[in-house]
């Protein structure tokens, strides 16, 4: 057997699930659908927005109201490739976070808001599932994967939830939507990767500037006091309370989305 069967034969066999159809999500969707894979489950509940068009490429100006994840499921459907999509009906939360994880054999992460990006971190290393993080504003994007092994992590990167004086936001901030479409190429790149047992860019950031077309690879050390991948961890459950905090440590040079408002999971 020639090796790509072999390998659209794994894929078919294998499940992401893609928490946030944004302006990472969609592209990383498209590539995944058309890959083989054979099933996707989709964690959003919000509604399109005209405002977003420019960077949710499986949207249009019709759509706009309509709930993403429903069409987004009908869209990558009438590709005909043979995918399951499912819908989660929810956002990624505390309350659900570990039984969606432990559905699918991959995560990948592109929200805009940091509760999501710490907790889906967590969820991934708790149920030994390997994640793909994506983030982006203005001309830059960065993307890091975490294998199955969990180290080193999210939290090796960024430690804790900044606080709400941290950082922007797309949608406070503004982004090129072509800048998230690379990023969502690379997501579903190392996505396959994951998938198909290859780790060798696991532990790495990634980091497209869009002004200068440049990727830059940077290898991230895994934390000897990391709370999550450390030898002593000290997050050892999902507690709803570690994403809520209003004090959490600020850490500089944090990726760029963040949310300010109240509620830290939109």
């Amino acid at each position: 057997m020639s090796e790509s069967r072999e390998h659209a034969q794994t894929l078919s066999r294998k499940s992401a699930l893609v928490i946030g159809v944004g302006g990472l999500g969609c592209p990383t969707l498209l590539a995944l659908a058309r890959s083989g894979i054979g099933r996707l489950v989709l964690a959003d509940d919000d509604e399109v927005s005209l405002s977003n068009l420019h960077r949710q490429l499986l949207f249009g100006p019709e759509d706009v109201g309509k709930d993403k994840a429903t069409l987004a499921r009908q869209k990558l459907g009438a590709l005909d490739t043979g995918l399951t999509v499912e819908l989660a009906h929810s956002r990624f939360l505390p309350d659900n976070a570990l039984d969606l994880a432990n559905s699918v054999d991959l995560l990948v992460e592109g929200a805009d808001n940091f509760a999501t990006k710490f907790l889906t971190a967590d969820a991934a290393f708790l149920t030994g599932r390997p994640v793909v993080h994506g983030a982006g504003v203005r001309w830059t994007t960065t993307v890091f994967a975490v294998g199955r092994g969990g180290r080193p992590c999210y939290r090796c990167l960024f430690e804790d939830v900044p606080s709400a004086e941290v950082g922007l936001n797309c949608d406070e901030a503004g982004v090129m939507g072509p800048v998230l479409g690379v990023a969502g190429a690379l997501m579903a790149d190392l996505a396959l990767s994951c998938l198909l047992g290859s780790y060798d860019r696991q532990g790495s950031i990634f980091a497209y500037d869009g002004k200068l077309d440049r990727l830059r690879r940077v290898a991230v050390t895994g934390r000897t006091d990391c709370p999550l991948c450390g030898p002593r961890p000290s997050i050892v459950d999902i507690d709803e309370a570690r994403y809520l905090a209003p004090n959490c440590a600020i850490t500089q040079g944090a990726p760029p989305p963040h949310s300010r408002r109240e509620d830290p999971w939109r």
